[in-house]
């Protein structure tokens, strides 16, 4: 007897840190807007960028580009304040993915607490999907803040596979085994609770297999390691081989 095939798997492309390095010289290239044109023509599911309160990488011009250029949803990551929530509601992306921000981090470290901040998430996310964004938490695996994702009627969780990335690459396997299987627990019993579930942060080439093959994830989010790998084989390459691997690991 054929096994049913796994419902499909998305690919969102981040393109944060061509704004990143277009930054660092204060150019007007390489442009994101184009990444992003390349990676909708390369097969991307979908767009992320992330318009931080400090602006260091995507700025307020950014997504007006991108939200009149690409023809693939846009998920905007973003702080949970004030105005971010009204650039949001301005543009009405497609998705919007709430991640915690701290001004002196390199990259987003860890989950939101939601479990801590149920009230106020709860009031923020409502203008949002009453706008029609699609609002996702960006969460740990701790079952404490899946459970609060569902409380406060999140429709969508994207585990933080950054930690499972860093032990791979460091070598410690066993530790690396160890929060793979709470990953992939955390994502059956957000899946359980009717929250759609998608995985993302340090993903590349050697650690999106696992992620990729469960079946109760239906996206992930990649994207510094391709604009990283970009910069010896092409981002279209890149983005092609990206899909290989999760289309090989879906089976």
């Amino acid at each position: 007897m054929t096994a049913a095939p796994l419902p499909p798997l998305r690919l969102g492309v981040n393109i944060d840190h061509v704004a990143t390095l277009r930054n660092a010289r204060g150019a007007a290239y390489p442009d994101p807007v184009r990444a992003a044109l390349i990676a909708q023509e390369a097969g991307a599911d979908g767009i992320t960028a992330h318009l931080r309160e400090d602006r260091r990488h995507i700025i307020d011009s950014d997504i007006d580009r991108l939200m009149a250029a690409i023809a693939i949803p846009l998920n905007f990551e973003m702080a949970a304040t004030t105005e971010m929530q009204a650039i949001a509601l301005r543009h009405r992306p497609h998705a919007v993915c709430l991640v915690p921000e701290k001004r002196e981090e390199r990259t987003t470290e860890g989950g939101l607490d939601v479990a801590g901040d149920m009230n106020r998430l709860a009031d923020f996310i409502t203008p949002l999907s009453e706008a029609g964004c699609r609002v996702s938490l960006f969460i740990g695996h701790d079952p404490r803040q899946i459970e609060a994702a569902a409380r406060v009627r999140a429709p969508v969780v994207e585990l933080h596979t950054g930690r499972y990335c860093d032990l791979v690459a460091e070598g410690a396997a066993e530790e690396a085994a160890m929060e793979l299987a709470d990953l992939l627990r955390g994502a059956r019993l957000a899946h359980s609770a009717g929250i759609e579930v998608h995985a993302g942060h340090g993903l590349s080439f050697a650690t999106v297999s696992p992620f990729a093959a469960t079946e109760e994830i239906r996206e992930l989010n990649i994207g510094h390691f391709l604009i990283s790998e970009a910069v010896f084989m092409g981002l279209d390459p890149a983005i092609r081989e990206m899909r290989r691997l999760m289309v090989a690991a879906r089976g």
